[in-house]
């Protein structure tokens, strides 16, 4: 349902009040607070009416309303304007940041605590999808006379280096003529798609360094193992303590219970749908689990290349700061994304 101007002008007053204070808010708040233009007794008249409509509702004998799942939603959906991050909320973003960060683990877990920092709800990430990942290339690269780094990437951004021990006989052109035929064969292939008769052929090519071959192809098994889940990061978990809706002792409980099973989380933040804008907002008791019914979700996705590759998430009550949640959600992403990328390309 389309709610007039006013009303409009109402509800989302009312949210913001509540939002910022806790507080079941009033006709009179409303009328002090807000320049709407209109009367105290209008106000509480167009309020009547969005109680009437389920926009609000009126917690216990308290003389004030406060949103319901249904007035956040229609203010997600059509009265939120999502702000433009300030200069100072950027630079403490980006100075979150190691400088020169290389490692995929380290990036992914300073955007999550950064993330948690400076929304002030619980962080949620999920770590590049390794079990659906293909091989970019192999390197051999000769450290001294006797000994190679074999460098595995994968087509997600992950990197994985093992030292190998070389036979006297071996020198660089063999080690260049090994990589060229692995990357021939290897290139582009999932592990499901390496076959035995592919790893036999390579071995017909390779046949005086069958033992090389092996050791790249045991690091290539473990970059690219099916069985590796893609590993499930959270930060802020206490941060669910500050907030008043979470003072009675046994919904705390309950929830950080919850925050505890992994698989769930993983669900949490997966199983959403993404918006146009790239995000997805669940209210409430949209969520599925019923622990999470007084809480709302923010999710999105990072990607390289535009393939989707992880997931970003927070979780905060339903009292949720929506505009400046999403803005944050959205810029992390991105910014996430660009760094992924550049540790991709490197």
């Amino acid at each position: 349902m389309t709610l007039d101007e006013r009303k409009q002008k109402v509800l989302r007053a009312i949210i913001r009040d509540y939002i910022s204070t806790a507080e079941p808010v009033g006709s009179r708040t409303i009328a002090k607070k807000y320049d709407l233009g209109v009367s105290p007794a209008t106000i509480r008249n167009e309020m009547a009416d969005l109680e009437e409509l389920g926009y609000i509702e009126q917690p216990h004998t308290s003389a004030g309303r406060v949103p319901s799942d249904r007035g956040y939603r229609y203010f997600v959906d059509c009265l939120m304007k999502k702000q433009q991050l300030t200069t100072d909320d950027e630079k403490k973003i980006l100075s979150g940041y190691r400088t020169k960060v290389k490692d995929v683990g380290t990036v992914l877990k300073q955007t999550n605590t950064i993330m948690s920092d400076i929304t002030s709800y619980t962080s949620i990430l999920t770590g590049p999808e390794f079990n659906k990942s293909s091989l970019r290339n192999v390197q051999l690269v000769p450290l001294d006379s006797s000994r190679a780094l074999v460098v595995v990437v994968a087509d997600n951004g992950l990197v994985q280096t093992k030292m190998i021990d070389l036979p006297k006989s071996i020198n660089d052109t063999d080690l260049q003529k090994i990589t060229m035929v692995m990357n021939a064969k290897l290139e582009g292939l999932s592990l499901e798609d390496i076959k035995m008769t592919l790893i036999k052929e390579i071995y017909s090519e390779l046949s005086r360094h069958k033992h090389i071959f092996d050791a790249a192809m045991d690091l290539i098994q473990e970059t690219l193992d099916l069985n590796n889940e893609e590993k499930v990061y959270l930060a802020g978990t206490l941060n669910i303590l500050n907030q008043p809706e979470f003072r009675d002792i046994s919904k705390v409980k309950t929830l950080l219970s919850l925050l505890e099973q992994e698989k769930v989380i993983k669900g949490i933040i997966t199983d959403s749908g993404i918006d146009d804008d790239g995000t997805h907002v669940t209210i409430g008791g949209e969520n599925k689990v019923e622990e999470l019914h007084n809480c709302s979700t923010i999710t999105a996705t990072y990607q390289i290349d535009g393939k989707v590759i992880g997931s970003v998430g927070v979780i905060g009550p339903t009292r949720m700061d929506y505009e400046k949640a999403v803005s944050i959600v959205d810029f992390m992403t991105q910014h996430l994304s660009k760094m992924m990328s550049d540790i991709y390309k490197r």
